[in-house]
């Protein structure tokens, strides 16, 4: 999930499954066919933290519309970018194959909660990952930490404020800080090992192109051990 994910705030999951699938499926599947160049370009956090990284396999959870995916490609990362939208896989496939990068993009239909992609990768973004539908996130994260090769990268990056433009404007909503975050997580510290946690600010802009100071809380953890 890239910029478009601005739109979502986390829920935990309750009720029915099966019912929530169906649910989420639908809500995204209609917000990417009536969304198309917003949330197409990289996020700026992921493109500062993968900069300096050795090209290898990468996985966009949530790829939405594709911007970090297409990006990584882009930088010679070979990409698999999944979302429990069809319609936003075909088009991020679609994208990679107009570019050329094809061959270095690889995507896929995910209900993460209920499946999710094999392999061992070594960087795995998480960018705004939130959802106004039932998501068990923590158990989603922790299965993208377990996904990574030793010395692999795994980067969630969540909103820490309300941007002019969020569809939630609710003046009490709580965003997770980093390390409520890596609480949730609750990785073996013998295994994993965070290596940042904080909460910059940015100037971001908005899909109308206006701009506001945002809040970022940005997790980094690496794998250092099987």
């Amino acid at each position: 999930m890239d910029s478009t994910r601005s739109r979502r705030a986390t829920a935990d999951a309750t009720g029915d499954q099966g019912t929530a699938h169906e649910d989420a499926q639908l809500f995204w599947e209609r917000h990417y066919r009536t969304q198309r160049a917003w949330g197409a370009r990289v996020n700026p956090l992921l493109a500062e933290t993968a900069t300096p990284l050795h090209h290898g396999a990468a996985l966009d959870v949530g790829c939405g519309a594709g911007g970090d995916a297409i990006w990584l490609a882009q930088q010679g990362w070979h990409v698999t970018g999944v979302d429990i939208s069809t319609t936003a896989v075909e088009r991020v496939r679609e994208r990679a194959r107009d570019l050329g990068i094809a061959d270095r993009v690889v995507t896929a239909q995910h209900d993460l909660a209920n499946s999710f992609p094999a392999g061992r990768f070594d960087l795995i973004s998480a960018q705004y990952f939130h959802t106004p539908l039932p998501l068990l996130r923590g158990q989603v994260l922790r299965t993208a930490a377990r996904a990574l090769r030793p010395g692999g990268l795994l980067l969630i990056v969540d909103h820490g404020s309300t941007a002019p433009w969020s569809w939630n404007q609710d003046p009490d909503i709580h965003y997770p800080t980093p390390t409520e975050t890596a609480a949730e997580l609750d990785l073996d510290p013998a295994r994993w090992s965070v290596l940042r946690a904080d909460m910059p600010s940015r100037r971001a802009t908005g899909p109308a192109g206006e701009t506001a100071t945002v809040v970022d809380n940005v997790l980094l953890v690496q794998r250092t051990a099987e």
